[in-house]
């Protein structure tokens, strides 16, 4: 006999994050940022625990994962830059940013390279987050400088 209930075991950090946020379907992406922050990335048991903790579907909860860029749903490679790709930044020099860090960081660092379209630095522009941190007026030596720091200090 086939059972459409699913039995499979709640993810704890799933199910505890819900449980602190209660159980609100309306907190969902603070539940999977605070979920991603403590597991690194959003798995499918995650899913459906949070999908069963909040009374949303799986389909719900995993549109929402995969709409933001901001959810992984593998762990990182490595350092996260994203360099913003807006029309200010663009104009300050963004794109030979983006196209130098694509040959220097992510192949010699182990960068694990991504785009925003505003950071909302626009006059200091071309602009960027290292591992999280906002900064602007950037160039290739102070880009490899940012992740240099940000790496040893996750490190180091």
């Amino acid at each position: 006999m086939t059972t459409l209930i699913n039995r499979t075991a709640p993810d704890l950090p799933a199910l505890e994050t819900c449980q602190r946020h209660g159980n609100r379907p309306e907190l969902l992406i603070e539940v999977l940022h605070d979920v991603q922050g403590k597991v690194g990335r959003i798995s499918d048991s995650a899913i459906s625990t949070i999908a069963n903790a909040l009374n949303l579907s799986r389909a719900e909860v995993l549109g929402v994962v995969t709409f933001y860029d901001d959810f992984r749903r593998e762990h990182s490679r490595g350092l996260k830059v994203r360099i913003c790709h807006a029309e200010a930044c663009q104009a300050s020099g963004a794109n030979e940013l983006i196209a130098w860090a694509q040959d220097h960081l992510v192949v010699q660092h182990n960068v694990e390279l991504g785009h925003v379209y505003c950071l909302g630095n626009c006059a200091l522009g071309p602009s960027a987050l290292v591992g999280g941190q906002l900064l602007g007026r950037l160039t290739a030596s102070k880009l490899a400088s940012a992740c240099a720091a940000q790496a040893s200090s996750i490190h180091g």
